[in-house]
């Protein structure tokens, strides 16, 4: 078990991992980065079971780089010195819930004492230029001395035209097309295979020299985890690209699962998912070796009661065989964690890679959004590659006073004695919900906010309240808004006026008699 010693609330599903000549950084935290650590990237350390959030510092000339969530990264072996090793990130979603279509390059530009200063770029495309996404995989293949971006997979939004009130946030396959980015001029180009005939997210892609497997994944539209294994083969002669792909026999039913590299030839694959909301408790181990790809089952680990019980897992590779999982924490204690973290060691033997073989693969997250419960919608690629870290570093320590704590906002609040929306284990109910929980303002005193679901509001009557102006009262309240709500006005009956005569100076009102009686006298 692993102890996060500052701002636990940082790391949410979603985060990558990314190292950089033996040192492992933080990427992806939640909300908008802090005046602590404008960056959002820190230094992931860990030393004796104890995690330690360090900010890391970019170079005047950086871009900005926003906090990424569920992006495709993988690493880049430059020409010269500074680019001897670079991340490439594209895709992923940002604080405001935008899907990101721009593509990162990070890079080191010093390191003293083992203090990293980074710089990033964003790099333009043209050509046929990927749609915004995230679930998707990025990897980088050789050949003939050259080398090209292969990018697959993912879930975007609907089209804009066919995006409606009550289907906003709803997700869909990206269109099975394999894309090559060349990084050095910024061009992609489009490729319809024949044997991609849906589109998977959430995958495991391992490349190596010239070739790409893709591993399991899940179809959003026909929600299934198909067992296919695919290899895609690039050609790069002095004209334009050669591209192939072939469906091999022997793959697994799996989707979000977490790939780690154990030696040259050798991967597990570790959790993810099997069926909806249920885990994949089994662990696989996938060797290559003279172009060939072979899977097969190995002993399973000996997980804690907490993790078997857990709805879902989260998590990502730290390289030598190691993977860093996340777990809700227990909600019933008085005082709990927000998630417990856990370090699983697949191997003991320090690993050797070859710099021409990367991973890529995806994890789950707390948030569904339009696809199955507790998986696969909210998840992210990241790099295998990683070495241990040690020895003492002269980073500044993180200051979380300085942060807000951003595990208890307005969304996830007791609204009344019997809400039971929780942050770990909410799932959407309504069509219009992506990641947070639909809430309607109670106009009772005050005011206050309260869940819809726990108001057992219908799906038409929450559209019809939130597009118009009318009041609403919550379950508590309804009885004494009804109480002092002010009886309707009623028109009262219309009836002739009676013309009556009045006597001067009198101001009496005469009968029919007296007025008779008087027009006798005065006659």
């Amino acid at each position: 078990m692993i102890t996060v010693r500052n701002n636990i609330a940082l790391i949410q599903p979603g985060f990558s991992l990314m190292n950089f000549d033996g040192q492992i950084f933080f990427f992806g935290q939640k909300g908008w980065p802090k005046r602590s650590c404008p960056t959002g990237v820190f230094h992931f350390d860990i030393k004796q079971n104890h995690l330690k959030l360090k900010p890391a510092v970019f170079s005047k000339d950086s871009c900005y780089l926003p906090p990424l969530r569920y992006p495709a990264t993988c690493t880049f072996q430059g020409s010269s010195e500074s680019e001897k090793q670079q991340y490439i990130i594209h895709g992923g979603k940002t604080p405001n819930n935008e899907l990101s279509d721009k593509i990162y390059v990070m890079s080191v530009v010093r390191k003293n004492n083992k203090k990293v200063t980074f710089r990033c770029t964003e790099r333009d495309l043209v050509g046929d230029v990927p749609e915004a996404r995230y679930g998707h995989s990025l990897d980088v293949v050789y050949s003939r001395g050259k080398s090209m971006g292969v990018l697959f997979g993912g879930r975007s939004y609907m089209p804009s035209n066919q995006r409606t009130t009550k289907k906003w946030n709803s997700v869909a396959d990206c269109l099975p097309h394999v894309f090559l980015v060349d990084f050095e001029f910024g061009c992609a180009t489009s490729y319809i295979l024949p044997e991609l005939q849906d589109g998977l997210s959430f995958h495991v892609s391992i490349a190596r020299n010239d070739t790409v497997y893709i591993l399991g994944g899940h179809s959003l539209a026909n929600n299934i985890r198909p067992a296919n294994l695919y290899r895609i083969r690039v050609d790069l002669p002095l004209g334009s690209p050669a591209i192939n792909c072939t469906v091999l026999p022997g793959g697994i039913s799996v989707s979000s699962a977490i790939l780690t590299q154990t030696n040259n030839d050798e991967f597990v694959i570790v959790g993810g998912y099997q069926l909806e909301n249920q885990k994949r408790m089994v662990c696989n181990i996938v060797s290559l070796e003279d172009n060939k790809i072979e899977i097969q089952e190995m002993e399973t680990p000996d997980w804690t009661p907490d993790i078997k019980h857990s709805k879902i897992w989260f998590g990502s590779n730290m390289g030598n065989g190691s993977v860093f999982l996340g777990i809700p924490g227990d909600n019933k204690q008085i005082v709990s964690e927000a998630f417990y973290f856990y370090m699983l060691k697949c191997s003991e033997d320090d690993v050797h890679e070859d710099q021409r073989t990367f991973t890529n693969s995806q994890t789950s997250t707390e948030d569904p959004g339009d696809s199955t419960p507790f998986e696969d919608s909210e998840e992210f690629c990241f790099s295998a590659e990683a070495n241990s870290f040690d020895g003492d570093d002269e980073f500044d320590t993180y200051n979380e006073d300085d942060e807000d704590d951003e595990s208890e906002t307005g969304y996830w609040i007791t609204c009344c004695p019997t809400c039971d929306v929780d942050i770990n284990t909410w799932v959407p109910f309504y069509s219009t919900e992506l990641n947070r929980p639909a809430m309607i303002y109670c106009s009772h005193g005050d005011g206050h906010w309260v869940h819809a679901k726990c108001m057992d509001l219908a799906e038409r009557t929450l559209i019809h309240l939130s597009e118009g102006s009318n009041k609403y009262y919550c379950n508590e309240h309804v009885e004494i808004a009804r109480a002092l709500q002010t009886p309707k006005r009623t028109i009262p009956l219309r009836k002739p006026p009676m013309k009556s005569l009045h006597k001067k100076g009198s101001g009496k009102i005469l009968t029919p008699a007296k007025k008779s009686f008087l027009r006798r006298l005065f006659d």
